[in-house]
């Protein structure tokens, strides 16, 4: 009977190996030492204990903490169609700019992953994250400002499958009545939210209740979303109100160049 030779032993190891199943922790541990598993922590934010996910292209989740990890990971898993895994020890960068973001810094870079988006979700959530704290913008807006003005129904679709709320405020979107609008996390959280960041919920409410769309300048000659912080500048004596785009320009004012309230011909 002839000796097995070295070749032929490593041949049948190998055949053995193929036969064998890798156990279920290799390929996360595995992805998780090169830096390619989705991963997330526990962080606190504007509303309580929050879950931050991110992938090697950026943040990709966050969602609240009070329904626990297992159905954050089950809800991940099902939208993204990938595994996502705690971690105690975020990237410090990441960790840092996330919740400098969350305390209302805008200059904190952030990148994000939303390749599971479509191109049109990507541009809505791409203008809802120029409008600046403290003030909100209609979702007619976002439709006009991305060429789509007649989406403006599929701009709410689109902030409603937002990812990665509060780091990218659709909050700051309503009606074009002014009022609320709905939200992720429900509107009176949207309420609370915008309260936060330096507008009333008395304020919110009037405009819903009112006529007045945009607010002028006797002084610049220049009109505004009502929020914004130009408007805030306008002293009593010199402000005035306009029901729509056509009345103010009718008057002789200008659009605002920095919130942009109509299209300039």
């Amino acid at each position: 009977m002839r000796d097995v030779t070295m070749e032929e032993k490593m041949l049948a190891e190998l055949r053995e190996l193929r036969r064998r199943k890798a156990p279920a922790t290799l390929l996360p541990a595995v992805l998780q030492r090169v830096g390619l598993a989705d991963r997330y922590w526990r962080v606190q934010g504007p509303l309580g204990a929050l879950f931050v996910a991110y992938t090697a292209a950026g943040i990709s989740a966050v969602a609240r903490a009070e329904h626990g990890a297992e159905r954050f990971e089950r809800e991940y898993r099902a939208r993204r169609g990938r595994h996502v895994y705690a971690t105690q020890r975020p990237p410090a960068r990441l960790a840092a700019a996330v919740e400098r973001r969350f305390a209302g810094d805008r200059r904190a870079a952030l990148r994000f992953d939303l390749h599971d988006l479509s191109e049109f979700e990507r541009a809505v959530l791409a203008k809802a994250l120029e409008i600046p704290r403290g003030e909100v913008r209609p979702y007619g807006w976002i439709a006009r400002e991305i060429g789509r003005p007649r989406a403006v129904r599929a701009v709410g679709s689109a902030l409603g499958r937002n990812p990665v709320p509060l780091l990218i405020p659709c909050h700051r979107v309503v009606r074009g009545d002014g009022s609320i609008g709905e939200y992720v996390f429900g509107s009176g959280i949207k309420g609370r939210l915008l309260e936060a960041e330096g507008l009333p919920s008395d304020e919110l409410a009037a405009m819903a209740r009112g006529t007045q769309r945009f607010v002028g300048s006797e002084t610049t000659g220049i009109f505004c979303y009502p929020t914004c912080a130009s408007a805030r500048r306008i002293a009593p004596a010199h402000r005035v109100e306009f029901a729509d785009e056509r009345r103010a320009r009718g008057a002789g004012y200008r659009p605002c160049k920095r919130c942009r309230p109509a299209v300039a011909s």
